[in-house]
This record gives structure tokens, sequence and C-alpha cells, in this order.
């Protein structure tokens, strides 16, 4: 039965986003204010904005379903990606966005990759741009199936339902409503739209995965009670090093590919943006520092969300079948089940529930103006139109949004598949790309004079299609060679950096412009950064 007080929460939040893309839509007089908000994001906007795009449905969905089925052994992915997320700012934030401005005032990865390396053949733009569009197609489509989950499970959607007579599953429809409502506000109002919705849900995530586990502890009598309940379900559920369902010890290749989740930031062109769009690059260790706060209060309340949906269930007598079965959906269970008293204990539960669909939004958004600026700024412009005006590039930009996010619909739509149902999967996949194809080459690029244009587009190009390879054709032989069963990130990153470096010494030096240009970069770096 519909719940028309959640459904009211959800609505007026939903306005409150589409609201921000209209103010914001005018606000745009060029394409850097569109893609980049004119480099004038302040330190808690970019910090927030940042780790809300970062996380995504994964963190309230994929991330506690993990840790529920694995245990706490799963929880390495997490101390991967803190450290990423440190090593990120510390080493690249700055660097990035004085760099970025110094060659070119890039506005896209893509876009700094070619001005970096002084590519007047406009190859290695175009090899960049379609990489961003391919897996930022999966990554998006994996936010339209946490929406379409999200939606199925709090208003209890009917398997058929009919849309201006045309009969569809209520999954479609869910997935539909989320997808319409996410591009509607990324295509009004750009960059600051998607930045300051995302700092609003940055917001309301932390509080949302913060809160609902406490209630669940305290109600299970404290912390050490919670302890001793989690041991009593089942003893390797807190075991850093054993799996909770399997009961096997985690080896080096299971450890080896969580904490490997770490290497992908370094490639990620949503995050990437927000560094080179910060006002000042001095503000970069103040916001380094929100950002940490954030990430590492998130990441553990999430570990734990995980944990308790165990205590939970108990509590009330039930087993996951009778909830759904579907782990990935602990967080909206908990939730439901909590605030299910009067009118506002549901508002509440409507706030609550609105986190997850920010979570969703805050990554989808990001990646569809990213995709939107790689298609139009460096393959239209390059490929099509090269004397095409801001406001045909703005227009552009608006349709290839649209057009990305329909591939993604599609992709999404294709239930029958395990790896387009299941949020972790695509996930993962898209995140081992973008950390393979560009990471190293984003390090070489900011630290190492000596890489030239043909070793960064070696790099990407191995780096995309070991990933490629790894995951859909070398990880079926896991079972018989094990080291194929280690996250196709790994191998991508490792093979990425060797090429990069390799070709770049058997090729040509860079000229002594690109040389000048990389030496006042690092000039306007100021010591004692950590860079």
């Amino acid at each position: 039965m519909l719940d028309y007080t959640v459904l009211g929460s959800f609505v007026g939040y939903l306005l409150i986003v589409l609201w921000i893309g209209f103010f914001f839509s005018k606000r745009q007089s060029n394409l850097g204010d569109y893609y980049l908000g004119g480099r004038k994001m302040n330190k808690w906007v970019v910090a927030l904005s940042a780790q809300a795009s970062d996380m995504s449905g994964w963190l309230l969905m994929g991330l506690p379903g993990a840790i529920y089925v694995g245990g706490f052994s799963e929880a390495w992915i997490g101390f991967g990606l803190l450290i990423g997320t440190y090593l990120n700012w510390k080493i690249v934030a700055q660097r990035l966005r004085r760099y970025s401005q110094v060659c070119g005032d890039s506005i896209t990865i893509p876009d700094f990759i070619c001005n970096r390396f002084h590519d007047r053949t406009g190859v290695s733009r175009i090899i960049a741009a379609v990489i961003v569009l391919v897996f930022f197609t999966f990554y998006t489509a994996s936010g339209f199936v946490s929406c379409a989950k999200l939606f199925t499970s709090t208003f209890g959607i009917p398997e058929t339902v009919s849309l201006c007579g045309i009969q569809m599953t209520g999954y479609t429809l869910c997935l539909l409503i989320g997808a319409v409502v996410v591009v509607s506000y990324t295509l009004m109002g750009g960059y600051m739209a998607v930045c300051w919705t995302d700092f609003i849900q940055g917001m309301l995530m932390f509080i949302a995965i913060v809160l609902v586990p406490a209630i669940v502890i305290c109600n299970a009598g404290g912390f050490a009670a919670t302890v001793d309940s989690l041991n009593e379900i089942n003893p390797y559920l807190q075991s850093l090093f054993t799996n909770a369902t399997s009961g096997k010890a985690a080896g080096f290749i299971g450890l080896a590919s969580c904490m490997a989740w770490g290497l992908g930031y370094f490639g990620m062109p949503h995050i990437l943006v927000r560094f080179m769009s910060i006002d000042n690059p001095a503000e970069v260790k103040g916001s380094r520092r929100i950002a940490m706060a954030w990430v590492t209060i998130s990441l553990a309340a999430a570990a734990v969300i995980g944990l308790v949906f165990h205590i939970y269930l108990r509590q009330r007598g039930l087993a996951l079948d009778d909830v759904g079965g579907d782990p990935e959906k602990c967080f909206m269970v908990m939730i439901n089940g909590i605030f299910s008293g009067g009118f506002l204990t549901r508002v509440v539960a409507g706030i609550l529930l609105s986190a997850i669909m920010a979570a969703i939004m805050s990554t989808a958004d990001s990646q569809l103006l990213v995709s939107a600026s790689s298609f139009s700024n460096d393959f239209y412009k390059v490929v099509l139109r090269k004397k095409a005006s801001d406001r045909e590039l703005l227009a552009v930009s608006r349709v290839a949004v649209g057009a990305v996010a329909l591939v993604a619909i599609c992709m999404a739509m294709n239930t029958q598949s395990e790896f387009f149902k299941v949020v972790m999967k695509m996930v993962s996949f898209a995140w081992a790309g973008f950390g393979a194809a560009f990471g190293p080459l984003i390090l070489l690029a900011l630290f190492w004079r000596r890489v030239n244009l043909a070793g960064a587009i070696s790099g990407m190009v191995v780096g995309a299609t070991v990933c490629f390879v790894w995951k859909f054709v070398l990880s079926g032989y896991a079972d018989a060679y094990p080291i194929f069963g280690l996250y196709e990130l790994a191998p991508g990153f490792i093979l990425s950096f060797a090429a990069t470096v390799i070709v770049s010494l058997v090729t040509a030096r860079p000229s002594s412009e690109m040389l000048a240009e990389f030496d006042r970069a690092l000039e306007m770096t100021p010591k004692g950064s950590g860079l």
C-alpha cells in the first residue's frame, strides 16, 4: 500500500533539488560556469560535494549489504577507500587545481590531459572522452538501479503498473522516475547546481547514516550488548580476517582486492573536477579536513549498518527473506521498521529515506555532467564542430546528458543479468575502469617531467583494456588460477602505470615548452603543502 506521508516527504525533497537546479540555471554565462562553476566553489561545498558524489548509493546500499553477508571482513574496502581519499586530497588536489589553470585553463579531465601534453591532434582528448562516456554509463546505470530499489522498497509499488496506457513493471516505473529527476536538475543548473545539491545531500546522508545504527544499538542495550549479540548470531561477523558466511579466512587476493579500491581515486573525473573548481587553492587543506571527517564517520557507520541489521532482524523474529531477501535494502528496511508509527514518525522516515535518494543523485548528477562535458567539449568540438560557440556547446551538453541517461536506463532495465541488477558489481567495474585508465596518468602528469603524449595515450588504452579483459574474460578462470580473482583495478592500474612509463622513456622527450609549463606549475605550489 502506498505510504502518502513518506511520498510527501520525498516529493518535498525532490522539489527543493529541482528548485536549486532552476536557480543556478540563471547563473551560467559560459562553459566554465556550466562545467566548473567558474572555479568559485568554497571549501565546504567542494569537500562535501566531492565525498557525496564519490560514495553514491553504494555507501548506503552496496557496502552495508556486503558487510551483512560477509561480515566485517568486507570493511577492508572501506579502509582502502579511506586511504585513497586522504592521498587524493593530500597529493593531487592542490597541484591539479593550479596545473589545470596553468595549462590552458582546462575545464575537464580530457581537456587537462590534452593541454598538459600539448596534443595538437586531439587524439588523447578523444580517447579520454570515450573512456569517460563508456565507464560513466555503467556508473550512472548503477545509480538508476539504486533508485528503482529504493522506490519499490519504500512505496510498495505493484509489480505491474500502467502509465499512459503503457504496461510496465513497478521496477521500471521507479527507475524512470529517479532518472527523470536526476536528469532534470542536471540539465538546468550544471556544475553549480550539482555541487550545491551534493552539499545538501552530503549533510542529509551524514545525519541518516549515523542516526539509524545508533538507534538500533540503543535498542539492543548499548555498544557492549550489541557486540555480545553479534557474537551470538555469528562469531565471525566482527572478524576482519574471516568471512562470516563461508567461515574461511580472507586470503591475500581478497584483501588486496579490497585495498585496491583506494587506487581508484586518482582517476575519478567527477572527484578530480571538484579539485579543479575550488575558489582558492590554499583552501584545499581545509577542504581535506572536512572531507576526511565526513568520509571516516560515514564509512564506519555504513559498516555498522550491515552488522546491526542482523540484530534488527533477530529482535523482530525475522529472516532476510521475510523483508525481500535483498541485503542491499537493509538500510531501507530498518528505517521503515524503526519509524513505523504515526504521522510524524513517517515524515522522519521519509526524510531519512530521502538520504538514500540523495546518495544516489549526488553521484549520478556528477557523472552525467562530466559525461556531457567530455562529449561536447572534448569530442563534439574537436571532431565535429571546431568553431562551435559556447551557446552551441551548452546545448550539445544538455543533449548528451539525456543520451547518456537513456543508455544507462536501458542497461539498468536488464534485470535478467546478475551484473546489471547488483549495484556493487556495476560500481566496482566503473570504479576500476577510471582508476586504471586515468589514475596512473594523472599522478605521472602532475609529478614526472619526463612523461609524454605517447606514454599518456598508451597508459589510458592499456588501463581501460585490461579492466574489460580481466573482468569479462580472465575472471572466469579464477577457480583454476586464483590470481584472476583479483579485483581488475589492481592489474589495470599496475599495467597502465608501466605502459605510461616505458613508452615515455622509449619515445621522444617532452618539448621545452611542456617542461617549462611543468616547472611553472611546480613553482606555484607552496612548500609545506604536502606536494
